[in-house]
């Protein structure tokens, strides 16, 4: 007679993992001001009344269609902080914050400050005025992939004329990272960084986290976005722009955020999402499945399949389900097409469950 059920053995079951990735390409136009519905108004950059960070969106974050990209802030730590500069405590907090998630604490339960050289604990390139972007989930999905980031900037030039742009990216990340509490990190240097200067790197990226920091030495010249309506033939409309050292100080979170976005150039970067698998190789002997349970299987007590007593039993079998060790049913596969079964034909049916 034929079983209603068959155990799965651990030889009936193997667990798989798939890296699929993506190509992530985020152009500088959107990022700094494609939507202005007047000039110096953005529509798809949302900004807060507390003033801590800013959102950009792909189209205006209105826009039911509006996808959100990444959250872009500043912070610096206690070895720029005063209290006379703008936003001194939030731009600690926020350092502070993000230091804390990212880099932990060190033995005596201090925050550890952001490091450029990868080396903790020393008072070697201390990165203690950082800029932060923290890349949507809809991106990132699981992770960036190591080694795929890559970030043009205008590193230097007046507001009105970027002259220099400059690419970065973890160049190094394929064979070297490190590890954080929030999982793995690589550095990130120029594209034009040797292998073994690891003092040349100008920021960190967390590849779990979306996270990417970049130290405020990088830029150079005016910083700032008060010259991209109010230059005209050489001549200043309104207040210049300050170098980023005085504007780290003097400037708001949210212009600094502006400021930083205006520079943006490219990003891009592959995402990472992990895909497992439980794979069921469902086997079915000579002697197994060749009854159907439907009830309309059997008429007048006999195999409607059957038209002469010395015929085969034969089914089809059209589905498999997965049943929990009390016959609870958990999942069901469905075939293309029925697949016939008699006692002359063994079949392995191979189901796969992905999460």
């Amino acid at each position: 007679m034929a079983k209603s059920f068959k155990t799965l053995l651990g030889d009936d079951m193997v667990n798989t993992r798939t890296m699929l990735h993506e190509a992530i390409p985020i152009t500088g136009s959107i990022v700094s001001g494609t939507y202005q519905e007047t000039p110096r108004t953005e529509l798809n950059i949302k900004t807060f009344s507390h003033g801590m960070f800013q959102s950009v969106y792909d189209y205006p974050f209105l826009s039911s269609s509006a996808n959100h990209i990444f959250d872009l802030t500043y912070g610096y730590n206690s070895d720029v902080s005063a209290s006379s500069n703008a936003q001194n405590s939030k731009k600690v907090n926020i350092y502070n914050q993000m230091a804390q998630v990212l880099m932990g604490y060190d033995v005596s339960g201090n925050i550890r400050n952001f490091d450029s050289d990868g080396t903790l604990d020393d008072s070697a390139g201390k990165m203690t005025s950082c800029f932060f972007m923290n890349f949507s989930r809809l991106l990132v999905k699981d992770e960036i992939k190591k080694n795929s980031f890559r970030m043009s900037i205008y590193t230097s030039g007046s507001v009105a004329s970027r002259n220099t742009s400059v690419t970065f990216g973890d160049y190094l990340s394929a064979n070297e990272f490190r590890t954080s509490p929030v999982g793995d990190y690589g550095l990130i240097f120029t594209a034009s960084a040797n292998s073994d200067e690891t003092n040349q790197s100008v920021g960190l990226l967390f590849y779990q986290a979306g996270v990417a920091v970049l130290t405020a030495s990088i830029f150079t010249g005016e910083f700032g976005i008060e010259s991209a309506e109010k230059y005209d033939g050489g001549n200043w409309e309104g207040p210049q722009p300050n170098a980023v050292s005085a504007s780290i100080t003097g400037s708001t979170i949210n212009q600094l955020a502006a400021g930083f976005r205006h520079r943006i150039n490219d990003i891009d970067f592959n995402n990472t999402i992990e895909l497992n698998s439980a794979i069921y190789f469902c086997r079915a002997n000579h002697n197994e499945f060749n009854y159907s349970s439907n009830p309309t299987y059997v008429s007048g007590s006999k195999l409607r399949v059957k038209n002469n007593v010395n015929d085969l039993p034969l089914s089809y079998i059209t589905s498999i389900g997965l049943y929990s060790p009390a016959n609870e049913l958990l999942a069901v596969a469905k075939l293309s097409e029925p697949i016939r079964k008699d006692p002359n034909t063994e079949l392995t049916l191979r189901v796969r469950l992905d999460y």
